[in-house]
C-alpha cells in the first residue's frame, strides 16, 4: 500500500468510526505482524480492541490448534469490542455469570490492548478472564488505570465450553501425529502469549517483562500455563487469583468418554467422524455442560499443574497467589443442611469446631472455601517459595454498597480492586472512599509487582511466603500481614487432599 492510499484509508475509516472516534484529535495507529491497526486514543491509554491473534477456529479449524492469522492489506479498525466466544447467554441481554453479553461468534480469537501513550519498554500484564471455562470475555475489563500507571495490559478471549476443552475419539484419530488435542482454550492462551512476544513492543511494551494473571478459570489457566513446557519463555512472572491449585488427574481417555457421552445426549452417534462433529451447529454445542478445564492430554499437558508444582517442573518465576474469604459464594445462596456435612471427610472435622458450632451451613461453607481455594493457594505458595519469591494474599474486604448481611468477600470480588475499575455493574455513586482506598492499595501491589517483580504497596511491607513464617497479606477493612492464618484448618485440608492427586516426589 502506498503512503497516499494509506492516508486516504485512514481518513475514510476515521470518518466511519462515529462519535467516539470523532472526539479524538487524531487516531492512533500501530503496525503489527499482521497489518496496520487504528485504535482509540485517550488521556490514560491508547486502546486497541478486537485484534485477531489467531485465525478463526471454524470449519476444519474447529477443535484444532490455533493457526496464525492471515495479514490484512487495509488498515483495520480496532476501536469497537469484538464478539465473545460462544457461551450460554441471558435471554434478556443482561451480562451472564461471566460478565458477557452481546454478540458471540466462533471467530472470537481476539485480544485488547491498553497502552500508556508514548510508552516504551513498559511492563506487560496479560489477563486471562474467569467464568468456569464456560463464560466470560476479555473485552469486559477496562485496563485504563493500569495504563495510567505505566503498564501495558492485554486482555484475551479463548475458546470456551465444548469448543474449548473437548475430546472425542474421532478428533484424536483425525489429529496429526503428536498434535495436541482437547485443551483448545489453553492452546489459545499460549497463542495469545506468543502474539504478545511478537507484537507488544509496537505498543510500547517489554516482551521480556510479561506477567500472566487471571482469576478463577483464568487463575487455573495461569497454573496450567506454568505446567505446560511449550509455554516457557512467554512470561516472566505470574499472578493467580482464586485459581484453585489442587487438581485431580484426568486423562485424554477420560475426556474422550465424557465428550462422546455429551454428544450422545444431543443425538450424535458414536460412529460420527471428525468432519461430522465439525459440522454440528454451534448453538447445539454451547448448552453442553461438562467438566471443562485443562487436563493431561499427554501432548500439550503431560502432567497436572499440581503434579508439575509438586515435582518442581514449573519455571522459577515470581508469583502472587491468593483467595477470598467467601469463595463459598460458588455454592450458591441456598442454606445448606445436615446433608452437606456428609461430604466432609471425617479427618478434617476436628479442625472446624468453631464453624461446626455455628451450624451446618457455616461449617460446610468454611470447608469449601478452605479446601477449594484457601488451602491450595497456601500450598502453591509453599511449594514455589524455594526459588524466586511467591507472595500469598487473602482478600476479605466487603464493599460498603453491600447489605450488612454480606460478611465475606465473594468469589471474584477482588477483581474490581485489582483493576481499580468498577465495570458496568457498579455505578461510581455506589463506590465509597473506603472502597477506593482498598482498590488503590491492591492495584498498587499488582502494578509494582509487574514493574519490579515484587509487590511494594502501602506502608506495611508484604513479606514473601515461607512455610516457616507462614505469613500472608490480608486485604480487608484493616489490611495487613497475618501469620499462621487458619493454619489448623488448612493443614487438615492439605493432609486430606494431597494423597488423592498423584503427586509423586520431586
Amino acid at each position: 500500500m502506498t503512503r497516499i492510499s494509506t492516508l486516504l484509508a485512514l481518513a475514510a475509516l476515521t470518518l466511519s468510526l462515529g462519535a467516539t472516534q470523532a472526539q479524538a484529535d487524531t487516531p492512533v495507529t500501530v503496525r503489527i505482524d499482521s497489518g496496520l491497526l487504528i485504535g482509540a486514543p485517550g488521556e490514560k491509554a491508547n486502546v486497541f480492541r478486537n485484534i485477531p491473534f489467531a485465525a478463526a477456529p471454524v470449519g476444519e479449524l474447529r477443535w484444532a490448534p490455533p493457526q496464525r492469522v492471515k495479514p490484512w492489506a487495509q488498515p483495520r479498525s480496532a476501536v469497537e469490542a469484538g464478539p465473545s466466544c460462544p457461551q450460554p447467554m441471558n435471554a434478556d441481554g443482561t451480562p451472564n455469570s461471566g460478565g458477557a453479553n452481546g454478540p458471540t461468534s466462533e471467530d472470537c480469537l481476539q485480544l485488547n490492548v491498553f497502552a500508556p501513550p508514548h510508552a516504551k519498554g513498559a511492563p506487560v500484564m496479560v489477563w486471562i478472564h474467569g467464568g468456569g471455562h464456560r463464560t466470560g470475555a476479555g473485552w469486559i475489563y477496562g485496563g485504563e488505570n493500569f495504563a495510567r500507571d505505566g503498564v501495558v495490559v492485554v486482555s484475551i478471549n479463548y475458546r470456551l465450553g465444548a469448543l474449548g476443552y473437548f475430546a472425542h475419539p474421532a478428533l484424536t484419530r483425525a489429529a496429526k501425529p503428536g498434535e495436541p488435542v482437547g485443551n483448545y482454550g489453553l492452546m489459545d492462551q499460549i497463542a495469545a502469549l506468543k502474539w504478545v512476544q511478537r507484537n507488544i513492543a509496537a505498543f510500547g511494551g517489554d516482551p521480556k517483562n510479561v506477567t500472566v494473571f487471571g482469576e478463577s478459570a483464568g487463575g487455573m489457566s495461569t497454573l496450567a500455563i506454568l505446567a505446560t513446557p511449550s509455554a516457557r519463555g512467554l512470561y516472566a512472572k505470574a499472578i493467580v487469583e482464586s485459581g484453585l491449585g489442587w487438581f485431580e488427574p484426568k486423562t485424554l481417555a477420560d475426556q474422550e468418554k465424557a465428550g462422546a457421552k455429551a454428544l450422545a445426549g444431543i443425538g450424535v452417534a458414536e460412529t460420527a467422524t471428525a468432519a461430522d462433529l465439525r459440522a454440528i451447529p454451534v448453538d447445539r454445542l454451547t448448552p453442553l455442560n461438562a467438566d471443562y478445564q485443562p487436563f493431561v492430554d499427554g501432548r500439550l499437558m503431560t502432567e497436572t499443574a499440581s503434579q508439575a508444582i509438586a515435582r518442581g517442573h514449573v519455571p522459577d518465576v515470581p508469583m502472587i497467589v491468593g483467595s477470598n474469604s467467601g469463595e463459598d459464594s460458588l455454592m450458591g445462596p441456598m442454606t445448606l443442611g445436615e446433608a452437606a456435612l456428609s461430604r466432609i471427610p471425617a479427618a478434617v472435622k476436628p479442625a472446624y469446631s468453631a464453624e461446626a458450632a455455628a451450624g451446618p451451613d457455616a461449617f460446610a461453607r468454611a470447608v469449601f472455601t478452605d479446601r477449594v481455594m484457601g488451602g491450595p493457594a497456601r500450598w502453591v505458595a509453599a511449594e514455589t517459595s524455594g526459588g524466586k519469591p511467591t507472595w500469598l494474599y487473602y482478600f476479605s474486604y466487603v464493599g460498603s454498597r453491600f447489605p450488612a448481611s454480606k460478611t465475606r468477600a465473594s468469589h471474584a470480588d477482588e477483581i474490581q480492586y485489582v483493576w481499580e475499575y468498577w465495570g458496568r455493574r457498579t455505578p461510581m455513586s455506589q463506590v465509597s472512599a473506603k472502597d477506593q482506598e482498598v482498590a488503590g492499595l491492591m492495584h498498587a501491589c499488582w502494578v509494582s509487582f509487574a514493574k519490579t517483580s515484587a509487590p511494594k504497596c502501602g506502608t506495611q511491607a508484604w513479606p514473601a511466603y515461607a512455610p516457616t513464617t507462614d505469613q500472608l497479606m490480608e486485604f480487608g477493612a484493616s489490611s495487613g500481614v497475618r501469620a499462621h492464618f487458619r493454619k489448623a484448618q488448612l493443614d487438615a485440608e492439605q493432609a486430606s487432599v494431597l494423597p488423592t492427586l498423584g503427586l509423586g516426589g520431586k
